[in-house]
């Protein structure tokens, strides 16, 4: 039986650090997977970015569960020498934050690059990644994701089979569904390969993303296979929910109010908020 852990993309709750461990404490979360932060992306911290934070971190009594990285997200033909030295340097940024995972993508490709034709490239340049990464006792995790290599589950279940013990998936059911994939048939399929989960939803029908349970993402019955896994687990939140920071003075306004979607939040933290709630709901009716 899984023991999940709690994480959350925190920036999703504000840009600044003390508003990112404010959202998670209040909501029950321990980790954090960083991805945006005061100073810009992960990529660019320094290592003497890295033990600032992670003094804070640790003052905060908050850990990191992976390093929301964007490596792997420019287009399979673009120069990747400069994308692989950024990634050095995160690894020893990993390793400063006392974090052993690093989500990564399987490249970009546009109308007219063929998937076949590129495998070897997106295969070598996967490659040195890992391999880089375990020679520093970090983990390579890779997500599936819109129009890169892995936005498939066929295509995910190849990288994960290819690199067996190299490479873990980052499991995310929204963006299968933004793929028009199944995310239940994708999990039954990839189920031994994952190794975490991000916790967002999405609606088939056009894919916009809503809080967990709420869209066609299965994403409860996901959670009940997941629990089966031996071992902690992390469960990611990423709420990438609809803010409209004017909605505050259109509750006035009932009937315009009323024509606003239904999953938008007047700010960040609220969205934040919603979504961690959403989360917690899940994750109770899974011991009902």
């Amino acid at each position: 039986m899984a023991e999940f852990i709690l994480s959350a993309f925190s920036d999703e709750a504000g840009i600044d650090l003390d508003e990112q461990i404010s959202a998670c404490h209040a909501n029950g979360i321990t980790h954090m997977e960083l991805r945006g932060l005061p100073q810009g992306n992960i990529s660019t911290l320094t290592t003497d970015d890295a033990w600032v934070l992670k003094a804070k971190l640790d003052s905060e009594g908050m850990q990191v569960s992976a390093i929301g990285s964007p490596y792997g997200k420019i287009n399979i033909a673009d120069d990747f020498e400069p994308h692989f030295e950024a990634f050095q340097n995160t690894v020893e940024v990993a390793k400063i934050l006392d974090c052993r995972l690093i989500r990564i993508f399987s490249f970009y490709f546009e109308e007219g690059q063929s998937y076949e034709a590129y495998r070897d490239e997106v295969y070598s340049r996967v490659s040195r990644m890992a391999d880089y990464a375990l020679e520093h006792h970090v983990l390579c995790c890779h997500e599936n994701e819109k129009e890169i290599y892995g936005d498939t589950a066929e295509r995910c279940l190849d990288l994960y089979r290819h690199f067996e013990g190299r490479l873990a998936g980052v499991f995310d059911p929204a963006n299968f569904i933004q793929c028009g994939v199944q995310p239940l048939e994708a999990y039954d399929m990839l189920e031994p390969y994952i190794l975490y989960m991000h916790i967002k939803d999405a609606k088939m029908a056009d894919g916009s993303v809503v809080p967990a349970g709420a869209g066609d993402g299965h994403v409860k019955e996901i959670l009940r296979r997941f629990k089966k896994m031996e071992g902690k687990r992390f469960l990611s939140l990423e709420p990438h929910l609809k803010v409209f920071d004017g909605l505050d003075a259109l509750e006035k306004d009932h009937e315009t109010a009323q024509k606003m979607e239904q999953y938008t939040y007047p700010t960040n933290r609220a969205a934040f908020d919603a979504a961690a709630q959403a989360m917690h709901q899940l994750l109770d009716s899974l011991d009902a």
